[in-house]
């Protein structure tokens, strides 16, 4: 005690206080990172919006994320390496050499348990609270050490370029679609939302990756009119079509050159009876002067683009031409709204066959004309549809054939049987799960 007694002086003390403020210091710094990195940005902007200034600051202070990362990584090794240097000479002066070790082990528990753990458990319990509660004094460390930090910067990236690595600070960001489609998984596969409500969601997400090519009508099942035919006949297709727009051709299929709308025809008839009497006949009507000029729309149209352009211009039907102008399809907007909703059925709505049929023993007998993306959200499987549609074009993409009925593909993850074929057309396939997930 004698010996040690000269030892625990003025100094002694000031270099106690002084490692623990550093800690303080070190914790402050690793809550925040990460506080100010786990936090929402989405949640943040809303506490801004209500008027909390705390989270407008610290939704600025998260845009310039390397900016921010650089500056509290430079505090937080400042505050350590002084704290680890005061803790060294401070054992040293107590015991010597051995000084050097225990002194080491005591600052690593330290900054382990108290610097690191305990602050940055805090944070990430409630991360827009503690990101609110530190986002001042962070921005005038950014500020203080936004010198430093922009060297640093040009120096890091100087050296990648060495290496042929170019830095970008936003590519490791997630992008708010990718950020919202993550959580709306996760929280599915967690049972937190229900099926339904992740496919709505990821529907309205999805819009803007995929293409009128990949939900239109195909031509092959358009219901059309031939504006060369008796108007008795015209008349007759479109009061018993399930569509309130049909299309109208002139000499081929192909030259389409009008939209005929219900709603027009049966005007143009209460016209004629109007004028003419119950008894007005139908003989010289002529259905290309109520039909409408027909819209045409390239195939590779993003379906929010052509929403978009429907609510725009009044419109709810459109021709899909390929890139040739040769008629591919139709979309119509009850279409790209059903990739949303769900399918939409209304009272004149011929009830189909369900495109999958569950067998007893797990497989499933499936249309061919029936979309990957549909087989998906009914299965929750995850069959790749980058390079067709339909699950018909899936098998002859993969097959590199036209199959035959009977024989059988095995690919991602399934088994695929032909069971049914029109000419060309795969009508049936048989599914049967193989192991792993598709």
């Amino acid at each position: 005690m004698d010996t040690l007694a000269p030892l625990l002086d003025t100094a002694f003390w000031l270099s106690v206080a002084a490692i623990l403020a550093l800690l303080l210091f070190s914790a402050f710094f690793s809550g925040s990172e990460t506080a100010l990195t786990a936090s929402s940005r989405g949640k943040l902007s809303a506490q801004a919006d209500k008027g909390s200034r705390a989270a407008a600051v610290a939704l600025k202070l998260t845009e310039d994320g390397e900016r921010l990362i650089g500056a509290i990584l430079l505090g937080n090794n400042l505050v350590n390496i002084l704290a680890a240097s005061l803790a060294t000479a401070l054992f040293t002066r107590l015991f010597g050499e051995s000084g050097v070790a225990l002194a080491t082990l005591v600052m690593t528990l330290l900054v382990l348990i108290f610097a690191e753990v305990l602050p940055k458990t805090y944070a990430i319990t409630n991360p827009e609270t503690a990101a609110a509660r530190v986002a001042r004094p962070i921005r005038l460390v950014v500020i203080l050490f936004s010198p430093v930090v922009a060297a640093v910067r040009v120096l890091v990236r100087g050296m990648l370029r060495l290496f042929g690595v170019r830095a970008d600070p936003d590519s490791h960001i997630l992008s708010i679609r990718e950020e919202i489609a993550g959580a709306i998984t996760l929280g599915h596969n967690e049972g937190a939302v229900e099926r339904e409500h992740r496919d709505r969601i990821l529907g309205a997400l999805d819009l803007g990756e995929r293409t009128v090519e990949e939900i239109m009508r195909h031509r092959s099942g358009i219901e059309m009119i031939d504006a060369d035919a008796p108007p008795e006949e015209i008349i007759e297709k479109v009061v018993n079509s399930t569509h309130t727009r049909l299309p109208v051709f002139q000499g081929e299929p192909e030259n389409i050159v009008g939209v005929v709308h219900i709603r027009d025809l049966l005007r143009e008839l209460n016209r004629r009876m109007r004028a003419e009497g119950k008894g007005a006949g139908t003989e010289d009507l002529q259905v290309l002067d109520i039909a409408r000029p027909p819209y045409f729309v390239p195939e590779t149209t993003p379906l929010d683009e052509q929403m978009r352009q429907f609510l725009n211009q009044r419109r709810h039907f459109a021709l899909v031409v390929d890139e040739y102008g040769a008629l591919h399809g139709l979309i119509t907007l009850e279409d790209i709204i059903e990739e949303i909703v769900g399918e939409i059925e209304d009272e004149f709505d011929i009830r189909t066959k369900h495109p999958i049929e569950w067998l007893e023993n797990g497989d499933l007998l499936v249309d061919g004309a029936m979309t990957i993306r549909d087989l998906n959200r009914e299965t929750d499987w995850d069959l790749p549809d980058d390079e067709a549609n339909t699950v018909a074009g899936l098998v002859i993409h993969e097959a590199q054939t036209i199959p035959a009925v009977g024989q059988i593909f095995e690919f991602h993850g399934c088994r695929f049987e032909i069971r049914g074929r029109e000419e060309n057309r795969v009508t049936r396939i048989l599914i049967r799960r193989t192991g792993g997930a598709p």
